[in-house]
């Protein structure tokens, strides 16, 4: 298999993240960014949210174009999902999702379609993770393992999940297949 080409765009605070060894990731993450682009997804990723000068953001990004980026080393802890940090891998995709209302109860269902570009991309991305981390055996949705609910933008009174994504158009079935990957979580 050829190499990927992986464009490096180190976030300014990623020395600040903790180091970890390859041998400590077992997961990956598939996020949707729930943005209107790139450039957007970058910016967000870049604001300073915590104490150690770090903020949220995932290791990788596709593009709608199939373009790949890495913002975060493997080696390096991103804050991408709660609670599944120090063992996995953030693999953002470039989706609008519910952008810009995430939580009004009438702006729930996902309708952007994932590009045949981004998962052949994905798709590429995983097979190559995977002989760079030889523990990593398990892939998850965001939505698996952030179940949280909160209050509705619209009506505090009503509860919405916390997070959606990668969302019911994500093509599981497809970037399982062939990947040596076992999904887990609450698979919704």
């Amino acid at each position: 298999m050829p190499m990927l080409t992986i464009h490096d765009q180190p976030l300014p605070y990623v020395s600040r993240l903790p180091e970890r060894p390859a041998s400590a990731v077992a997961l990956v993450v598939i996020h949707c960014t729930e943005l209107p682009d790139l450039a957007t997804a970058r910016e967000y990723g870049e604001r300073v949210l915590y104490e150690s000068g770090a903020g949220n953001s995932g290791h990788y990004y596709i593009d709608r174009d199939g373009s790949i980026y890495r913002y975060v080393p493997g080696t390096r802890v991103a804050n991408h999902v709660r609670g599944y940090n120090p063992a996995s891998i953030g693999i953002e995709l470039v989706n609008r999702g519910r952008y810009p209302n995430w939580f009004d109860t009438r702006q729930q269902t996902m309708t952007e379609p994932y590009t045949a570009a981004q998962i052949a991309a994905l798709r590429a991305l995983l097979a190559q993770l995977r002989t760079q981390y030889p523990n990593l055996h398990e892939i998850a949705g965001h939505e698996d393992l952030d179940t949280a609910r909160v209050p509705a933008s619209d009506d505090p009174h009503r509860q919405v999940q916390r997070k959606l994504d990668p969302g019911p158009l994500f093509p599981w079935d497809e970037v399982l297949a062939g990947s040596g990957l076992r999904r887990i979580g609450s698979q919704r």
